[in-house]
């Protein structure tokens, strides 16, 4: 599956940056949080496309009012979405500077109107949040746009997962990316669950990923080794602009050394290879082989004394010491000489 220009089989893992309201109602820090994403290697940067109107209603009774242990309790919904989205008149202006610079862009569409909005600027991918896998006339018109749809888990159970899979499929598209999530800002590790990655994988028959709210670079390097092709990350330029994300997103720094520990990940897992490599032949000079350790005349026998198994590796192979033992020297062989029949 490629996103944009990137081919999840064969450039390694999609790292995605994710703006988020990490812009802090500044279109200048978003363009430079854009070109810092740029200059530290991740592969995208991930804006969110909503209105507070188009996710909620502006209402302070009890139901409105955020209060399940996040950064943010106490605030309505409303009063947060308002405070954090992106303006959509920037949304020009970001895709077309992100384009200039050379870093993918796309974004997360949180309702059909985003969505339409969204497909004038030619989306590399979609993104459904976690807390939007159970709108399903979302994801059923987000996929039915047949562009890679990756998709958070945070919240779901394995029915609604499910649910979420087949209604891609069944508008045609089967460019789906399962992302490992635990919603909670900051999440815990003991709640990460990465052993997951490779089981949405393999269950679901999808591309599997992870969307990362733990603080530090843990979390996305295990998820590397158990065969994340996605791993997204809040970012931000600086945390001392703040904002309603900026505890956990990582900062320019924190960002490019995960980066740099996730890329390293990746070069020590490899690829599984039992070929015989240039290296492995030099380093064979250290291996074991047959040498002859004392003088033998023709006539003699081989034993455990004038025979044995020691370095370098240029000799006959240990396997046939248990053959050669008790048989007659045809030859005579002198001390340190390799043994060969």
């Amino acid at each position: 599956m490629k996103i944009g220009n990137f081919d999840l089989e064969k450039d390694g893992i999609y790292i995605i940056a994710e703006l988020s309201a990490n812009h802090n109602g500044s279109m200048q820090t978003a363009l430079d949080t854009i070109k810092a994403a740029k200059e530290i290697g991740a592969n995208t940067i991930k804006l969110q496309t909503y209105t507070a109107d188009t996710l909620t209603l502006d209402s302070d009774k009890e139901d409105f009012i955020i209060k399940c242990g996040t950064l943010w309790d106490g605030r309505t919904m409303y009063e947060l979405y308002k405070e954090a989205y992106t303006p959509w008149e920037w949304h020009k202006e970001l895709f077309e500077y992100a384009r200039e610079i050379g870093i993918d862009i796309f974004s997360s569409p949180f309702d059909k109107t985003a969505v339409d909005f969204l497909e004038e600027f030619n989306p590399s991918a979609y993104k459904i949040a976690s807390f939007e896998i159970t709108d399903y006339e979302l994801i059923r018109y987000t996929a039915s746009k047949m562009r890679p749809m990756i998709i958070s888990t945070g919240i779901a159970t394995i029915d609604e997962i499910q649910d979420a899979v087949d209604i891609c499929r069944e508008v045609g598209n089967e460019d789906i990316i399962l992302l490992k999530c635990t919603s909670a800002y900051p999440a815990k590790l003991e709640d990460a669950n990465l052993s997951m990655i490779p089981n949405l994988a393999q269950t679901f028959g999808v591309i599997s990923g992870f969307s990362d709210h733990t603080l530090g670079s843990t979390a996305p390097i295990v998820a590397t080794t158990l065969g994340a092709k996605v791993i997204e990350k809040h970012f931000i330029l600086d945390k001392s602009i703040g904002g309603a994300d900026a505890d956990f997103s990582m900062d320019k720094k924190e960002f490019k050394e995960m980066i740099e520990a996730v890329r390293d990940t990746e070069k020590l897992l490899g690829k599984i290879d039992y070929s015989m490599t240039e290296q492995k032949k030099k380093s064979r000079q250290f291996s074991r082989s047959l040498y002859v350790s004392k003088d033998i005349k023709k006539g003699e026998f081989f034993t455990e004394e004038n025979i044995r198994s020691v370095r370098p590796g240029y000799g006959m192979h240990p396997r046939y010491l248990k053959d050669v033992l008790g048989k007659i020297a045809k030859k005579n062989y002198g001390f340190g000489d390799r043994f060969e029949k």
